[in-house]
């Protein structure tokens, strides 16, 4: 019986998978955090203009060495882009009222 090869993943590799509906991507104007001393959760919203409600869109919920990994990640990617595009500009934003969204501990 012929052996069949199948492809070696190189070490530390991780074969991920991404599925069509999780691809499409969910539109997040606003990302609302909390955090436990075990857990940052970072709950994504998005507020449109004259609508007085909005729903939790996406939830994530990371460790905080995960947490702390996800900042300087963004941050290097943000260095990145602007180092390509210009500087992103940081328009004032309404302020929203303290007891908007969920509160609440992980």
């Amino acid at each position: 019986m012929a052996d069949q090869k199948k492809p070696k993943q190189q070490q530390g590799q991780i074969n991920i998978e991404l599925d069509e509906n999780v691809a499409q991507g969910i539109y997040s104007n606003l990302a609302i955090i909390n955090h436990s001393v075990s857990e940052f959760v970072v709950d994504f919203v998005t507020i449109m203009p004259g609508v007085p409600k909005s729903k939790v869109k996406s939830r994530i919920i990371l460790t905080p060495q995960h947490a702390k990994r996800l900042v300087k990640a963004l941050n290097d990617n943000v260095q990145r882009f602007e180092k390509a595009h210009g500087e992103i500009k940081d328009y004032q934003q309404p302020s929203i009222p303290i007891n908007f969204g969920p509160t609440g501990e992980a």
